[in-house]
């Protein structure tokens, strides 16, 4: 193996990386023995006492590496100074993964996904993974750029439902659904200005259904990469839809 390709390993592993903070949550995770996790970081300010004496247990009972950094470098590791606690791990899921895969022809793979344009709020992201898991979907398409992170808060809001569902990780959204239609897959965004509906809409094989942010729905990129807009109706004036509701409403669309 060539420098070249060692760095596009060494990358694309690292990209697959989820890193999450907090005493709670790392202990929760730390219990969890079919999550992989590649590392466990403490700050060398930890009393090594309770919570965290529990968490550096776990971590050696099962063979992780414990690394100890100083408070900033910590806070750059988990990139939430306010509230990491000093604790932060780095967990390596095969449920996380590029959403270039999803471009490559395959007869097996996913038959259904969401993909998310702008999701801002951490509490939606939660539920949308915890609805999708629950239905009759087969993936989610999260963009690192203007999305919200992968985060405890989404950890809690999923109700322990974020690693039972492969999550693609892609830079930006319009590419990648560019790519999926390149590949066969029939694109929808949701739209309350749309003609069809989810009651009428004949759901080819291969599908993405994209769900725009919190307060300006699909972006005119998103939009422009779909083969048709779509509607849940509503009735009595209601004009739309928190996008975890929409996220349940389409999950559960007979497969």
């Amino acid at each position: 193996m060539n420098d070249s390709e060692a760095y596009q390993k060494k990358k694309s592993f690292f990209d697959s990386v989820i890193t999450l903070y907090g005493r709670n949550v790392v202990d929760e995770v730390l219990s969890d023995e079919s999550i992989g996790i590649h590392a466990l970081h403490l700050a060398e300010s930890n009393k090594k006492e309770g919570i965290v004496a529990q968490i550096e247990t776990k971590a050696q009972a099962r063979g992780i590496p414990v690394r100890i950094h100083s408070k900033a470098a910590l806070s750059r590791i988990s990139k939430n100074a306010k509230q990491d606690q000093g604790v932060a791990v780095d967990i390596v899921t095969p449920t996380y993964q590029s959403a270039d895969v999803l471009t490559r022809s395959a007869e097996e793979g996913p038959r259904r996904l969401l993909a998310l344009d702008g999701i801002h709020n951490p509490q939606n992201l939660g539920m949308i993974i915890r609805s999708a898991a629950a239905g009759n979907i087969d993936g989610i398409v999260l963009p690192k750029q203007g999305s919200t992170k992968l985060s405890p808060l989404v950890m809690k809001a999923s109700a322990g439902t974020l690693f039972k569902l492969p999550i693609y990780y892609c830079d930006t959204l319009t590419p990648i659904l560019s790519g999926l239609r390149q590949a066969g897959w029939s694109v929808y965004g949701l739209s309350s200005h749309a003609q069809q509906t989810i009651h009428t809409l004949n759901i080819p094989e291969k599908a993405v259904f994209v769900l725009g942010n919190e307060s300006e729905g699909v972006s005119r990129e998103a939009a422009a990469n779909c083969n048709e807009q779509i509607a849940i109706p509503m009735k009595r004036g209601v004009e739309s839809l928190n996008v975890a509701v929409t996220a349940a409403l389409i999950a559960f669309i007979p497969s």
